[in-house]
């Protein structure tokens, strides 16, 4: 971001407007601890805020200071799209393309006539935004959050409640800080942040700690589930509808499950296979170790993308062709999974 667009955006924060917030469909704990802090730190300067989400996230996050003012587009259909009808500038928080909203909420954001500004670390960005702060480099959006602060020397306007979903977002990201993307600046974010008011155990048990009995036991099935392919360095699970309704399976409740395929001595690739029947598609997420990149990956065969370590994708195929489809592509990386460092 140049000089002259953070002179541009300070000025069209100098005096009070209305705003949107919208995270990404399915929102983690970055997208939403994102909005949340911004939602805050705006609110705070006299801005008419509202965060728009395109639909529910994990009960998990749901305490969080300000999750009470989220608007779910989904549900909330015309209070969502007045919100957006009336915004001057809207923040697009941890995604890179309308897309990732959903297509009714896209085909809303797509007449938005006023400024976007996308705060965001995935790669290759589309131009949508007017204003765009894009770093792949960078572990979280809420860590780019932060930095925007500083762009526009605010900094020392973080509250309690801003540095509680800043940390949130940073600590989800990078898996609690052991992921490669956990930098020197990360930590020294992080150790201001508690300074500020963070309260990093409560938060970590919070998001980690208060796991259902359900949760457990779809955990269970998961690992059950879990295949072996030595041959290419992979691990992959997969979850059916039905064994999600066995366990009365609520949103957020297979977050992070892909990473104990990963998890396993000398697996480099890990996959879960999650069937959705609401959408009609079973839902992919991609984690990697070292050097194999499963942007590209999910790119080039799922719809998706996202980091070259983690990253998403879908398939409109049955679970079972979907699986041996990917299968089908192992051999195609053989080379790249063997030569792609663990560490």
């Amino acid at each position: 971001m140049t000089p002259k667009e953070i002179k541009e955006i300070s000025e069209l924060l100098q005096e009070p407007t209305t705003i949107v917030l919208v995270p990404h469909k399915n929102a983690d704990g970055d997208a939403i601890g994102s909005a949340l802090a911004m939602y805050h730190y705006l609110k705070a300067r006299g801005h008419r805020v509202k965060v728009v989400a395109p639909n529910d996230y994990p009960e998990f996050l749901k305490w969080l200071p300000g999750t009470a003012n989220v608007l779910k587009f989904d549900k909330q259909n015309n209070q969502s799209k007045r919100a957006i009808a009336a915004a001057k500038i809207i923040f697009l928080l941890d995604f890179n393309d309308l897309s990732r909203v959903g297509d009714d909420m896209q085909k809303t954001l797509e007449t938005f006539p006023g400024v976007f500004i996308m705060i965001d670390h995935h790669q290759q960005p589309t131009d949508v935004a007017t204003y765009l702060f894009s770093d792949t480099s960078i572990c979280a959006t809420a860590q780019m959050v932060y930095h925007f602060l500083e762009l526009i020397k605010d900094e020392n306007a973080i509250s309690k409640d801003m540095a509680t979903c800043l940390y949130t977002g940073i600590l989800t990201d990078t898996g609690s800080f052991r992921f490669p993307n956990t930098s020197p600046t990360t930590l020294r974010i992080a150790a201001k942040l508690i300074e500020k008011g963070a309260n990093n155990a409560r938060i970590y048990n919070n998001i980690y700690d208060t796991n259902s009995y359900n949760r457990l036991q779809l955990l269970g099935q998961a690992l059950q589930n879990l295949k072996v392919v030595p041959k290419y360095k992979t691990a992959y699970i997969t979850i059916s509808e039905e064994e999600k309704r066995k366990y009365n399976f609520q949103k957020g409740d297979t977050e992070g499950v892909v990473n104990y395929a990963l998890s396993i001595k000398g697996i480099v690739f890990g996959v879960i296979f999650i069937e959705d029947s609401e959408q009609k598609i079973i839902k992919i997420s991609f984690r990697s170790k070292g050097h194999f990149s499963v942007n590209q990956f999910a790119r080039n065969h799922f719809e998706g993308g996202g980091h070259d370590n983690a990253a998403g994708g879908k398939s409109n195929l049955s679970m079972s062709e979907t699986v041996l489809t990917f299968l089908e592509l192992l051999p195609e990386y053989q080379e790249a999974l063997a030569k792609s460092d663990e560490i």
